[in-house]
């Protein structure tokens, strides 16, 4: 009989207690049962309970005995949802209902009573664990079950608010949407609503679609919003016949700031234009302006610095006086860095990156002993600009390596701890994602000392991306080991080599790209410990004939290491040599990069780092750069400057060292 609310409120008072009894066979795990869950979780998720039932008995007690048994069923019961025993299921759910693994189940399960119309089942596990989670996909389903039910009324009005939002809603949705318009519940003020929402979150065709239940002149409107967003400067150019009114001003600016993304004079020459025709409020003005002179800096375009500066008072927001002084800094305008530096809010003034670029004015401007003092106290600091500084000075790099002591006591405890324990054998069975879930859930509610207890023990456990993430959380930056270790060494070596690049760049990049983390993905999609996308890992598997099996491929560190440096390697050669251009193209992508060369010239690396339009690679970029210096001091105790392998970017770049001043 599937879970009612009274049998999943019995079920889950003892489901802790019952956890922790089954969870005292996990500290004696062996490496057997590990293996033998890996050998047949696969098949499990796939549906197949044969690769269990084929195992000898003893075999099959050991894996029963493991603690991370309950994921293998919860797999399997996942799988094979459609035709399961639902009592088997609640059952499950009574017993390891606490556990992730179980939850996510519940979800699963919850969907398929809805799905095949178990709607009593279905709101008892909707009220229990979802309601007031703001899950519009349950929410939904819940709606449809009052309404099955004849309970038409708890519904109208949740309905309403599920429907007035600015984008499409889930499938889901759609039976209690027909329910509210077959039923007349909702009127014009509610289309009307919507509508604005929708051109709000610019879905212009979900605002056509609205207009039709108002009227021919919001049908239009819509329309006229599609056109500024798919042909902007034609839209721009033809603005003489256009209504003069506040939805066309809007219109307008929207263009304009499209345009601006591709070429911000062109844009400035259109909004110059329309500007003498539309009355634009001044908030409007301060906007589209302000929009127009940042992204005339990002692009490095003459007259940037003019435009800036130019702007109303109103106008000079942090970001433009960040981009007034990268463009001081590009033009080598010193005086003008300076005054743009003191334009800053203390709080700007005081981060790394101005300090150094502060020092770096003050001397320039002959105030040499000013400067020397700013770039003595950011000397201090173990990171990209206090290398910079030291660099420039002339003095040693800050790297004490201090190690955090050990309480073996606490961390016996630590390593005691229930969840602790499955997040651990989840990461050695290779289930890392669902490790790191269980792990965080402990360790953000730990106190400042157990936290870093836990990222020794981390640490020891190879579990590196933890250990760095607990030690960063509580500020602890001196123990380099635990902070920048070194996994994987000889295959690092080995096809880091084999790509012509250093191992301590290869390094530095897999640990700001994933922390080591084997199977990261990122939200554009790179995957695995250098974070390579798909395509790319396909293009360079083919190029070096290394057989190529997609997420498996790119998930076995071993393969990502080989295709990442040699990939690495590919953008060193491209850019002769110079790892600051390689750097940001293995971020960014070689096109980007190719576009904010210099088009004549020479440019110091560090002014050319400041400049780059996008803030993730910028930062990026002087992560690596400085975990590569760390890298290389823990590899071999010596120090290498920071500087020295700043190479000059070029037009056509070629390698040629910047010279320290």
């Amino acid at each position: 009989m599937p879970l009612t609310r009274n049998t999943a409120s019995q079920l889950l008072a003892g489901a802790l207690l019952l956890m922790s009894g089954a969870l005292v066979f996990a500290s004696t795990a062996t490496d057997s049962q590990r293996q033998i869950f890996k050998r047949v979780y696969a098949e499990v998720e796939l549906g197949n309970w044969a690769a269990v039932d084929s195992l000898d008995a003893d075999e099959r007690r050991s894996l029963e005995d493991y603690v991370l048994y309950p994921d293998l069923r919860a797999a399997w019961l996942r799988a094979t949802l459609v035709n399961a025993d639902h009592a088997e299921i609640d059952a499950f759910l009574g017993h390891h209902g606490v556990l992730k693994p179980a939850r996510e189940l519940r979800y699963r399960y919850a969907l398929h009573l809805a799905d095949i119309g178990y709607l009593d089942e279905y709101l008892a596990i909707y009220e229990q664990y979802y309601q007031g989670l703001d899950d519009e996909r349950l929410d939904c389903l819940a709606l449809q079950a009052e309404l099955e039910v004849g309970r038409a009324s708890r519904v109208v009005n949740r309905a309403i608010d599920l429907w007035t939002v600015g984008e499409s809603q889930v499938d889901e949705c759609d039976p209690v949407f027909e329910f509210l318009d077959d039923g007349d519940h909702l009127d014009i003020v509610d289309y009307m609503r919507r509508f604005e929402l929708a051109i709000d979150a610019r879905e212009f065709t979900m605002a056509q679609w609205l207009g039709k239940s108002i009227d021919q002149q919001h049908i239009d409107t819509a329309g006229q919003w599609l056109r500024a967003q798919r042909n902007p400067e034609s839209f721009v150019e033809n603005a003489d016949k256009l209504d003069n009114n506040e939805t066309t001003r809007d219109q307008l600016i929207f263009a304009i700031e499209r345009i601006t993304y591709d070429d911000p004079l062109r844009a400035l020459e259109l909004w110059t234009e329309i500007s003498r025709g539309q009355r634009f409020s001044a908030e409007q003005e301060l906007r589209t302006a302000r929009h127009i002179a940042l992204w005339m800096a990002r692009d490095r375009l003459t007259g940037a610095y003019k435009q800036l500066t130019a702007l109303p008072v109103a106008a000079q927001n942090a970001e433009v006086i960040r981009w007034r002084a990268r463009t001081s800094l590009r033009l080598r305008n010193w005086p003008n860095l300076l005054a743009d530096i003191e334009a800053m809010t203390a709080t700007e003034r005081g981060t790394e990156e101005w300090r150094y670029w502060y020092g770096i004015a003050l001397q320039r401007n002959n105030r040499i002993a000013e400067g020397d003092a700013v770039l003595q106290q950011l000397a201090a600091e173990r990171s990209y600009y206090g290398f910079l500084a030291a660099d420039e000075l002339g003095l040693p790099y800050s790297l004490v390596d201090e190690s955090f002591s050990p309480d073996e006591q606490r961390i016996a405890e630590l390593a005691g701890r229930p969840e602790l324990i499955r997040a651990r054998e989840l990461f050695l069975v290779g289930l890392d994602g669902r490790g790191r879930s269980e792990w965080d859930a402990v360790v953000r509610y730990l106190e400042a000392g157990d936290k870093m207890q836990a990222a020794i023990l981390a640490n020891r456990w190879g579990w590196h991306s933890r250990a760095i993430a607990a030690a960063a959380s509580v500020g602890d930056f001196d123990d380099l080991s635990l902070r920048y270790p070194l996994p994987f060494h000889e295959t690092f070596r080995e096809h880091s080599e084999a790509a012509g690049i250093s191992t301590t760049w290869a390094y530095g990049v897999a640990r700001s790209e994933s922390l080591f983390m084997r199977d990261a993905r990122s939200r554009a999609g790179a995957v695995g410990l250098m974070q390579l996308m798909p395509a790319t890992g396909k293009e360079v598997a083919r190029s070096i004939k290394l057989p190529y099996s997609g997420l498996s491929t790119l998930t076995d560190p071993g393969s990502n290491i080989r295709l990442g440096t040699f990939y690495l390697g590919q953008m060193a050669d491209r850019y002769g040599g110079n790892r600051v251009l390689a750097t940001a193209a293995y971020n960014a992508g070689p096109h980007r990069v190719d576009a904010w060369l210099p088009q004549v010239g020479n440019v110091d690396a560090r002014v050319w780092i400041e400049n780059i339009p996008f803030n993730e690679t910028r930062g990026y970029v002087k992560r690596v750069l400085a975990a590569e210096t760390i890298f290389h001091w823990r590899m071999t105790g010596q120090i290498r400057r920071l500087s020295d392998e700043l190479l000059v970017v070029r037009a056509e770049p070629k390698p040629h060292r910047v010279a320290r001043n």
